[in-house]
């Protein structure tokens, strides 16, 4: 039989770890569960003692796993899911069974993976297993934040409202995943065509161009010297250029993945002065949104705040959260050991206050989210606004200099003639 070392919480909210024999994850879930510990990770041990690689209460495997997978390109997308958990609140406030519910959604769900998963739900639910565990087994599309609401709404009895939270949740999340890429991606485009232009014209046209003006002979503007003398790195080194950059690339994806350097490359982010603020609108878009889902479900205040940890999807305010978590364990408020780190916004930490002391955290987490969403929105629209002009204008100008570098010459030697003519 298997043994397992595990890490989990137990029901005060401590780290609890330890080894266990059991079948497989699905019981060893069950059995620490039975004794109120919450799994966060395990890892499968050899029979030499020595763990394999360490699985998160999710299913992804820890960071620093050098297994490669190709699961994006078979991934089912938010929207998806976010459609099918909206259609299984519905049937359920319609009074609909579940299992009658799920086969509902296995035989109108378009999307032939997601319709495979739900089936494999529906059967697991069939054979006596609780909704939140059969959906446990699909940690690929349904993550530790969703079997946790679940678990809170089985327990309650309100699966139904549950669902549409989480529906909701799940939709909000897209629109702000959407709006990053539109504000991140877009001057990534625009640099990576104004690099791929300028290579080109400094590889293929401006050399034979300056062939003509050399073999004309006088002295050259300074502009066309710089200019050839760019082209000249350009057409000698330009495979090594690329395999330097390939080479830097790897080297600094190897380095955000260590633990030091991704909370380095986070902070950079985060004091960035072109994106850091939106940056920190995100995550306390994202940090708000989550908390107050988790907790209107009736998912504890500890365990809620080990799930959002991971889903601000900053290794700085990961590490606050945590922080956080553990005062709170210990006896502190939620707005007190946030406000300490410097990290959260006055706004945010003096709403959350406002919520402890009237009870309606989730309400104010609620607002803080609609707020922070608003204001992302307000500012990608504005930073597209700025950066589409400014990057046709920086285009443009470096077009300028080196058609302005090519031409002064022969203007100056039109000049020349016309002068030695009279």
């Amino acid at each position: 039989m298997p043994i397992y070392a595990y890490k989990g919480l137990n029901a005060r909210g401590k780290n609890v770890n330890g080894v266990i024999d059991c079948e497989n994850p699905r019981v060893l879930r069950a059995d620490l569960r039975k004794e109120s510990v919450f799994l966060t990770e395990y890892a499968e041990q050899s029979k030499e003692g020595k763990a394999k690689d360490v699985i998160l209460a999710t299913g992804r495997k820890e960071k620093g796993s050098r297994d490669i997978t190709f699961s994006f390109l078979n991934r089912i997308s938010l929207t998806m899911v976010s459609e099918m958990t909206r259609q299984l609140s519905t049937l359920l406030r319609a009074g609909i069974p579940v299992v009658d519910s799920l086969t509902a959604i296995v035989e109108q769900t378009e999307d032939e993976r997601l319709s495979k998963v739900m089936a494999q739900v529906r059967r697991s639910v069939n054979e006596g297993m609780a909704l939140n565990d059969a959906l446990r087994d699909h940690p690929e599309v349904f993550p530790n934040l969703y079997c946790n609401m679940v678990r809170a709404g089985e327990s309650s009895g309100t699966l139904e409202l549950v669902f549409q939270r989480l529906a909701d949740f799940i939709e909000s999340q897209v629109k702000l995943r959407s709006q990053v890429t539109t504000a991140l991606m877009y001057p990534l485009i625009m640099v990576s065509f104004a690099m791929l232009i300028v290579s080109l014209l400094m590889t293929f046209v401006v050399p034979k161009l300056v062939e003509v003006i050399v073999e004309q002979g006088g002295d050259l503007p300074t502009i066309t010297k710089v200019l050839i003398w760019v082209s000249e790195i350009f057409q000698s080194y330009i495979l090594l250029m690329i395999a330097a950059g390939i080479g830097a690339f790897y080297v600094f994806k190897r380095w955000i993945k260590t633990s030091a350097g991704e909370l380095r490359w986070d902070h950079i982010k985060l004091k960035s002065p072109l994106f850091g603020d939106l940056l920190q609108r995100i995550v306390m878009a994202r940090f708000s949104r989550t908390l107050g889902t988790l907790m209107g479900a009736g998912v504890p205040l500890l365990v809620a705040l080990d799930i959002a940890k991971n889903v601000v999807d900053n290794a700085v305010y990961s590490q606050v959260i945590e922080d956080a978590r553990i005062a709170i364990r210990d006896g502190d408020s939620i707005a007190a050991p946030l406000k300490r780190s410097g990290w959260f916004p006055p706004m945010v930490t003096q709403m959350i206050a406002i919520g402890e002391k009237t009870g309606e955290v989730e309400a104010m987490l609620d607002n803080v989210a609609e707020a922070y969403e608003n204001q992302v929105e307000s500012k990608v629209r504005r930073l597209t606004t700025v950066l589409e002009p400014a990057m046709i204008v920086v285009l443009g100008i470096i077009v300028a200099c080196i058609v302005f570098a090519v031409l002064l010459p022969m203007l100056n030697m039109n000049e020349a003639l016309r002068s030695g003519a009279m």
